[in-house]
């Protein structure tokens, strides 16, 4: 069938990603140096979309004003949804707007152009719905899907244990029809999830079909996961830089000195810096008008646009937000480590910290591994930190 036509969801908050969407939505977090969201945009133009809706809502004119109109010369149609009541809610903001089948897909979760065409190819007219469906030892943790042939017999919203090994790659065809069940399923807790719908279609005897396809699917809900997915998309070469060299990908307006090294896999963005004697990478991404000072040293680390990281400071395993600044000599040592998001204490992750938009770590200072430091927050010179760090929050000596 040809479906020209997709609705992404992109209106959610990502709140076990506090402090990096304090201030953004999920879907503009970066995946290795770019938005996740430009992502998705770049597979579902490349599976031959040409019409893309797209439902904002938490910090909606993030999107907005990122991406304007248009992307790849494709429209976008921007659809609001005031209040984050579950991804059925949100489908149902762009239901005036389509006309024929379409598809609906993640704003979160990067996918592969593969698992797009792989749903519009097997949709049809007696399909109410069509999903995409992969092998995955994460389904239990996720969302598990029973098959019966290319029928759908079951969704299981995250069963936690079990032997389940297909898991629901987020990859959807609707008709039509999907609407008026999806608005009449019953809501839990006053939110309307998207797989709920598809469940009533399943009880009702509609024929939802599965189709199992290969190809990348990312499950980022904590912060750790952002250097997880920029390492798979690095190894993968799966960034938009020209290639100097086997896996170092350097923007061309990206300022590299000579005695600075490069280790690959490695992704430099656009109107970065990197001074003398800075050592950057591997599995580490350097967004958009970022500095990487002399001697400095970078490692499996995702640093987000406009950020500074000091002459000799060391980074490792880390994720900053836009605007921060590291400061000289400053040190924020590997993983693993237990990290605390919010009340509960994940242990053994790889995670060296989390500096949020614009925070500001002074010179030597020390962070402990597996901390997360607010939005504005200001760590003096020379502290050790050993505790998370709320927002706009001074920590002196």
């Amino acid at each position: 069938m040809s479906i020209g036509s997709a609705v992404v969801l992109a209106a959610g908050e990502g709140r076990r990603l506090r402090p990096l969407t304090k201030y953004r939505p999920k879907p503009m977090l970066p995946a290795a140096n770019r938005p996740i969201l430009e992502y998705v945009f770049d597979a579902l133009v490349d599976a031959g979309i040409d019409d893309l809706h797209v439902v904002v809502g938490y910090e909606g004119d993030r999107v907005q004003d990122h991406f304007g109109p248009t992307y790849r010369t494709r429209t976008i149609t921007y659809h609001r949804q005031d209040k984050q009541l579950g991804s059925g809610h949100a489908l149902l903001q762009a239901r005036e707007a389509l006309d024929g089948d379409f598809l609906v897909v993640n704003g979160d979760e990067v996918v592969d152009t593969d698992l797009i065409e792989a749903v519009i190819d097997g949709h049809s007219a007696q399909n109410v719905c069509t999903l995409a469906v992969v092998e995955s030892t994460e389904a239990p943790m996720y969302g598990a899907v029973t098959l019966d042939g290319d029928t759908v017999t079951d969704l299981i919203e995250k069963p936690g244990s079990g032997s389940y090994r297909l898991l629901n790659a987020g990859v959807y065809a609707f008709g039509p029809s999907f609407f008026s069940a999806v608005e009449n399923v019953e809501r839990e807790e006053g939110e309307l999830a998207l797989t709920d719908g598809i469940a009533d279609v399943i009880d009702r005897g509609g024929h939802v079909r599965g189709v199992r396809a290969n190809g990348m699917h990312s499950e980022v809900t904590y912060p750790w996961d952002l250097t997880e997915l920029a390492r798979t998309l690095l190894a993968d070469g799966r960034v938009n830089e020209p290639e100097r060299e086997p896996g170092v990908h350097v923007a061309d307006s990206a300022s590299i000195a000579d005695e600075a090294t490069l280790y690959a896999p490695v992704v430099v963005g656009a109107d970065v810096a990197i001074e003398p004697g800075a050592i950057v990478g591997p599995d580490t991404a350097v967004g958009r008008s970022s500095t990487v000072e002399a001697g400095a040293v970078v490692r499996h680390s995702v640093i987000d646009s406009d950020t500074r990281v000091g002459t000799n400071a060391t980074v490792e395993d880390s994720i900053t937000g836009q605007g921060v600044e590291i400061g000289v000599g400053s040190t924020a040592p590997g993983g693993p480590a237990d990290v605390r998001v919010g009340d509960r204490v994940h242990e053994g992750e790889r995670l060296g910290c989390v500096l949020a938009d614009r925070a500001r770590l002074g010179g030597g200072a020390t962070v402990t591994p597996g901390l997360l430091v607010g939005p504005g927050a200001d760590i003096a010179a020379g502290v050790t930190l050993r505790r998370n760090v709320d927002e706009d929050t001074e920590v002196q000596g």
